[in-house]
Order: structure tokens, then C-alpha cells, then sequence
């Protein structure tokens, strides 16, 4: 899914009456809220995941990537705790950061169990899409 694709469907949640909207297009799903801002952290304006496997040898490293371009935020506010840290067990569908983009705030969540091994990005700082966000180990059962 491209941004110009995103952009319109934000554009269409911002002047209908809707309040939730998910739309799901290979493997990225886009969840919108019109239900909070960046300052009330439990509660999210956009989500969006991807979660995409690099292969380097190990079959069990794979990376979080971003799935726009925006600005990368580490924690729900600048008091706040991280949302993960290296060496961190994470869940899949708990949140990893938040990416800003648009002035809308997009929860990224990882899509499968994982331990995370590096975040490869630092907090305010400008991502491209596909930009590898987390280096992970994904957990088996």
C-alpha cells in the first residue's frame, strides 16, 4: 500500500462520521481511531502494522519495519517509559513505538512473539518506509 493510498484513506476517516476504520492489504493492516491524541496515551489516533523477514543466515531474526515515513517516537509521551527495550519479550500485537505521520499518531505493533534484539532508529528521529525499526528474535512455541 502505497502513501498516496494512505493519505486518501485518512482523508475519507477525517470527513465521515466514523470512528474506528481497519483495512487490511497484504501484510500491512491499517487500523484509524478518531478516539485520542498523542497527549492521552491509551488511546491511539492511527494503527498500523507490518512486520517484514530479512534474511541473514538465521531463520529466526527478522526485523519490525516501519510502514511509512514519519517521525519515530520510542514512548506514548516525553515523561513516559519506553515502550521496549533491548532484551525485551514482546507479544504479538503489543506495541513497539509510535510513528508520526500526517499529525496522526500510528501505534506500530509487532505481529508475532519476539524478543527484541536492537532498536536500530532513535526517538524523534525521521524514518523512510521499509526502514528496519527493531531488530528481532521471533519466539517459538
Amino acid at each position: 500500500m502505497d502513501l498516496e493510498k494512505i493519505e486518501k484513506l485518512v482523508n475519507i476517516v477525517e470527513k465521515s462520521s466514523m470512528l474506528d476504520f481497519s483495512i487490511q492489504e497484504g501484510g500491512i493492516k491499517i487500523k484509524m481511531s478518531r478516539r485520542g491524541t498523542m497527549g492521552n496515551p491509551g488511546e491511539a489516533v492511527t494503527v498500523v502494522t507490518r512486520e517484514q523477514v530479512q534474511e541473514e543466515g538465521a531463520e529466526d531474526e527478522s526485523y519490525i519495519t516501519s510502514p511509512i515515513v514519519g517521525t519515530f517516537y520510542s514512548a506514548p509521551s516525553p515523561e513516559a517509559k519506553e515502550f521496549v527495550k533491548v532484551g525485551d519479550v514482546v507479544k504479538a500485537g503489543q506495541t513497539v513505538c509510535i510513528l508520526e505521520a500526517m499529525k496522526l499518531m500510528n501505534e506500530i505493533e509487532s505481529d508475532f512473539d519476539c524478543e527484541i534484539e536492537a532498536v536500530l532508529v532513535s526517538n524523534e528521529q525521521k524514518v523512510e518506509y521499509g526502514q528496519p525499526l527493531f531488530k528481532v528474535k521471533k519466539l517459538h512455541d
